[in-house]
C-alpha cells in the first residue's frame, strides 16, 4: 500500500466500474479508506469493495442514488459513521444518453440528464463541504467531461450538464480558498472500458476507429489515467490547486 492519502477517507460516487472504480483502487492502494458509491451496478459496488479488501485496502459500499437528496445525505453520514471523516470526495456518477439531435430531446429527458450530472453533483458537494468546512480541511475533485469545455454534436443536454459542473466547481472553489478546502475538475475525453467508452456506458461499436485517429496520441484514455490526475489533485502534491479544470485528452483539446 502506498502513502501519499494515508489514512484518509475518501468517498467516491459512480465507483462500480470505469473511471470510479479505477478511482477507488488508486486511493486504496495510497493508504486511504474507501466508501465506494453507486445506484444501479450494485454487484459492481461489491465488487470493487472486494478488489481493495483483496489488496489490502479498506471499503464499504453504500448505496446512493446522486439525484436524490435525501440518499446523498445518508450516503455521507454513512462515511462519517465508519470512519469519523470525509477528506477527499470524487463526484463522478454521471449517465450519457445516446445522440439525439437538440429539438428532439424531451423536457424528461432533460431532467433526468441534468438531476443526475448536475444535480446530482451539486447534492454531493452540498453535503460534502458540511462535512469538510467543520473540518477545516478537504479536497473534492469532479468529474466533468471534454463536453464541458465544447460542443459535441447530438449530445446537447450532456455538454449543458457538464459545463455546469465546471461552473459549479469554479464557484465553489472560490468560496472556500480559506476554508482549507480545495475542489478541482478534471475533463476526460473518451475513455476505454472494456467495449464502451466511459461516457455513462456510451457504446460507439465501429466509430471508435474515427474517434481514435481525432485524438493526437493516437488511443482512448484508459481509467487509470483519469485515476491518477484525480489522486494528485487530492494529495498534497497538489497543495495549491483549487478551481483548476485539468484536460485529460490525449492531446484532443489542443487542436
Amino acid at each position: 500500500m502506498g502513502v501519499i492519502l494515508k489514512d484518509k477517507v475518501a468517498l467516491i460516487t459512480g465507483s462500480s466500474s470505469g473511471i470510479g472504480r479505477s478511482c477507488a483502487v488508486a486511493f486504496a492502494r495510497e493508504g486511504s479508506k474507501v466508501v465506494v458509491s453507486c445506484d444501479k451496478d450494485l454487484e459492481g459496488g461489491n465488487e470493487t469493495v472486494r478488489f481493495i479488501k483483496e489488496a489490502g485496502g479498506d471499503a464499504i459500499f453504500v448505496k446512493a442514488d446522486v439525484s436524490c437528496g435525501q440518499d446523498v445525505e445518508f450516503m455521507v453520514k454513512a462515511a462519517i459513521e465508519r470512519y469519523g471523516r470525509l477528506d477527499c470526495a470524487v463526484n463522478n456518477a454521471a449517465i450519457c444518453p445516446p445522440e439525439i439531435p437538440f429539438i428532439d430531446h424531451t423536457e424528461e429527458q432533460w431532467e433526468h440528464i441534468i438531476n443526475i450530472n448536475l444535480k446530482g453533483v451539486w447534492w454531493c458537494m452540498k453535503y460534502e463541504l458540511k462535512e469538510m468546512e467543520m473540518q477545516g480541511k478537504g479536497t473534492i475533485v469532479n468529474i466533468s467531461s471534454l463536453g464541458g469545455l465544447r460542443g459535441l454534436d447530438y449530445l446537447s443536454v450532456y455538454v449543458a450538464s457538464k459545463h455546469g459542473v465546471l461552473g459549479l466547481t469554479k464557484t465553489a472553489a472560490l468560496e472556500y480558498a480559506k476554508k482549507g478546502i480545495r475542489i478541482n475538475a478534471v475533463c476526460p475525453s473518451l475513455v476505454r472500458t472494456g467495449m464502451s467508452f466511459d461516457l455513462g456506458g456510451m457504446d460507439l461499436g465501429g466509430l471508435q476507429d474515427v474517434v481514435v485517429q481525432r485524438i493526437p496520441m493516437g488511443r482512448l484514455g484508459e481509467p487509470n489515467e483519469i485515476a491518477e490526475t484525480v489522486l494528485w489533485l487530492c494529495s498534497d502534491l497538489a497543495s495549491f490547486a483549487t478551481g483548476s479544470i485539468v484536460c485529460i485528452d490525449g492531446g484532443y483539446s489542443a487542436r
